[in-house]
């Protein structure tokens, strides 16, 4: 059964999002969307994607392959995976999602592995776990009624707690680490240090010790998006910081490399469906409380 914000978005042909940080682990970014026509490109977050489909199907790559999730599974993207995302049937799809920081998960992860640092990795896009549903229902309805912060804590934990238990792994580090990949890791980390630069592909070429013709398609090969790609997402990860600090959408343009602001809410609306000044309003309200 549709929803009924379904069904308004299908009549309007509307898309909608709503991204709001929660009062949780010291700020937890959450979205309740609804999409027809949108589709995202292959982007990527600097945080986890926990996202639950309340209504219809969603369509998206991730991890080499395109993965289709069906009303009440949970998609799992890791940190930094490229992905797209679109409506996989023809009446769209609603969801609920949250974004966990690396931070946040090391939190819960410490107090499971004392013997160094754990990277969780998840390897499956999309799993049926109808407890871990259920926790994600109520602790998004939670948020959505102001419960109180240590409520809504518990939650989130005891959710961070059932992935990392139920679907999560440790990272393995690539075997291939050493060579070329190890240098165009150099050329990546360079951008997002340095992403309101304009980066010349000589120069990344340089930091990598690569000649341009092998710098180029080693690193699509390597991380599944071309570089001048890579530059625009590490713009926009650093654009979604200082919003979150509360600085101007118009000045967040020029400190990441944007034109202006037109160029950055372009950019933006394309790889989390909502304008910086309306995610920047969140942010706003969210410092206030």
């Amino acid at each position: 059964m549709r929803s009924n914000e379904l069904t308004q978005a299908i009549n309007n042909q509307d898309d909608t999002a709503n991204y709001q940080m929660a009062n949780v682990l010291n700020g937890l970014e959450i979205v309740r969307a609804c999409y027809v026509k949108r589709t995202f490109a292959k982007h990527v977050h600097e945080e986890f994607t926990v996202g639950l489909i309340e209504h219809g199907a969603q369509r998206f790559y991730r991890s080499g392959n395109v993965h289709v999730a069906n009303q009440d599974t949970i998609i799992l993207v890791n940190a930094d995976d490229v992905h797209t995302g679109e409506a996989a049937t023809d009446f769209g799809w609603q969801y609920r999602a949250m974004y966990p920081t690396l931070e946040q998960f090391a939190s819960v992860a410490s107090e499971l592995f004392s013997n160094g640092t754990f990277l969780p990795y998840f390897t499956s896009a999309v799993v049926q776990d109808a407890v871990l549903a259920n926790k994600l229902r109520n602790m998004f309805w939670h948020i959505d009624n102001q419960a109180e912060t240590l409520l809504l804590e518990t939650m989130a934990y005891d959710i961070l707690l059932g992935l990392l238990t139920r679907h999560g792994t440790r990272r393995e580090l690539p075997q291939d680490i050493a060579g070329s990949k190890i240098k165009l890791a150099r050329a990546k980390e360079y951008l997002d240090a340095y992403p309101q630069e304009d980066v010349s592909l000589a120069k990344l070429s340089q930091v990598a010790g690569l000649s341009q013709y092998h710098f180029v398609r080693q690193f699509k090969k390597a991380f599944d998006i071309t570089p001048h790609s890579y530059q625009i997402q590490a713009r926009l990860k650093k654009a979604k910081s200082l919003l979150k600090l509360g600085v101007k959408p118009v000045d967040v343009a020029m400190d990441c490399g944007f034109h202006d602001q037109s160029h950055l809410s372009r950019h933006f609306v394309k790889m989390l469906g909502v304008t910086p000044g309306k995610f920047y309003q969140q942010a706003i309200l969210y410092k206030t409380h």
